[in-house]
């Protein structure tokens, strides 16, 4: 199913003006959230289920991993049923081609665990936020010189949260999200530490509710996401 020729929709080559408006567009529209779900599933089949439930619990930005079976196939299936009811990304992702294939399937977004500066590329030429992985505070400055429009601090739980605060001192521009050790209550401290945005997956998909069908229990934990971040906001 994830052969380059199953794909919907060819690349469309926009103007550079046509594609930085809509990249900044859906970055502002994440910014906004201030949460991406990542979704890692191993049965594409309830992922669907997942991102409605997900939605309904206002998490709109949804990030479906390469690692997912089949993932192009799922990423073009979601982009055509979801439409505008979701911001949909890709994550995962580990070289161009990959990149290439995930935006003829739909994704507005690109998120990576490492920094190449071709997938930072790939993603504005098409008018796409790019995320990519960094660590160090060297790594995540280099990301963010080439282009990238937020860096995933990833792991972020090795670092910690004292990290931001420490790394955003000498730099206030850089535009981080931690993945990693994000909870559902202790995104909004993240977000306090100095974060524009928080990674979450694990935390968000209860896999015993997932397995049982009770999506309900997915929709709840995404409103305790938000209740978190949005409490973040107020102080």
């Amino acid at each position: 199913m994830d052969s380059p020729n199953s794909l919907a929709r060819p690349l469309v080559t926009r103007s550079p003006a046509d594609a930085d408006t809509r990249r900044s567009e859906v970055l502002d529209r994440i910014l906004a959230s201030c949460v991406v779900a990542v979704v890692r599933m191993s049965d594409s089949k309830k992922l669907i289920r997942i991102v409605e439930a997900i939605r309904e619990g206002g998490v709109t930005a949804i990030e479906i991993t390469m690692t997912t079976p089949n993932a192009i196939a799922v990423i073009e299936e979601v982009s055509t049923s979801m439409g505008d009811a979701i911001e949909l990304g890709v994550g995962s992702v580990l070289d161009v081609e990959q990149g290439r294939r995930a935006i003829e399937a739909g994704a507005r977004y690109i998120v990576s665990p490492i920094f190449k500066s071709e997938i930072i590329n790939l993603a504005h030429e098409h008018g796409l936020p790019v995320m990519p992985g960094a660590f160090s505070p060297t790594e995540i400055q280099a990301a963010t010189e080439a282009g990238a429009d937020i860096v995933k601090v990833f792991p972020a739980d090795i670092v910690g949260m004292p990290f931001f605060k420490a790394v955003l001192a000498p730099m206030p521009h850089l535009k981080l999200m931690p993945t990693g050790g994000v909870s559902l209550t202790n995104a909004g401290d993240w977000i306090r530490m100095g974060a524009v945005a928080v990674g979450v997956g694990s935390a968000l998909l209860d896999k015993q509710a997932i397995a049982e069908g009770e999506f309900a229990v997915l929709t709840e934990n995404a409103r305790t996401l938000r209740r978190s971040v949005e409490a973040a906001h107020r102080a």
